[in-house]
């Protein structure tokens, strides 16, 4: 489903309103809501207005389980920490326990390790199927989602939850969920706003198959658990 809109404040209200639907629904029906939050600039606003009165108060706090779809290997004081964002935009202005809160970061040990010690946290927390609740995603403008990079290995992964890589172009660690665990999902929405996504758009949703060179193809496009938001620049091609 591509949701299109004009005005960027309407994007964002209806990822909140999409937000708040879920998590009511999955509390009510399991007792918790498990989300993956991303990362980049596509969530700020989206944060601020889930912190403000009108949605933090619709959604049982105490109830909620924050995972993150993908992370920079970088400690949580750092600008370019996907969980600092989170935390300065939303997480530390709402009720959550702090142990209901799974960073990807851990001092002492290597990423590798750490992607394992996260998949584990995954499993214990996750519905038995191993399916989040919600999964928040962007796209860059080269095409990419989570940690899902042009022509990276991690395009591969289907044996494990949670991969570690070092990405060469950004000569650092990355952490991501993999392919499968994201498709599983109840819930996904892609947000993506702005001319210069475009042209990714247009390839990731009606180009021709090449998930090599658009990683967002592996999203399971057509099927109506996924909801991409867009605005009219973004979807100037389709």
């Amino acid at each position: 489903m591509i949701r299109k809109f004009d005005d960027l404040k309407q994007l964002d209200s209806e990822v909140a309103q999409l937000f708040v639907k879920v998590a009511q629904e999955a509390i009510a029906k399991t007792g918790r809501f498990t989300v993956a939050l991303t990362g980049g600039s596509s969530p700020i606003g989206l944060y601020r207005l889930l912190a403000t009165p009108h949605y933090r108060d619709q959604v049982q706090w105490e109830q909620v389980y924050v995972f993150w779809g993908d992370e920079r290997w970088v400690p949580l004081d750092d600008e370019r920490s996907n969980a600092r964002m989170a935390s300065e935009t939303l997480l530390a202005h709402v009720p959550i326990p702090k142990e209901q809160v799974f960073p990807m970061w851990a001092d002492g040990i290597s990423p590798e390790e750490f992607a394992r010690e996260y998949e584990q946290s995954l499993r214990d927390h996750l519905h038995p199927a191993g399916c989040f609740d919600l999964v928040l995603l962007g796209m860059g403008a080269d095409g990419h989602t989570a940690s899902w990079f042009p022509n990276t290995g991690v395009l591969h992964e289907y044996d494990k939850w949670v991969a570690a890589y070092y990405l060469n172009a950004q000569d650092m660690f990355r952490i991501t969920l993999t392919v499968p665990l994201i498709n599983r999902a109840a819930n996904v929405a892609v947000v993506a706003f702005g001319a210069n996504k475009a042209d990714a758009l247009y390839e990731v949703l009606q180009g021709a198959r090449n998930f090599e060179q658009y990683p967002a193809q592996l999203i399971d496009t057509d099927d109506a658990r996924v909801t991409w938001f867009v605005d009219d620049a973004a979807a100037g091609r389709l």
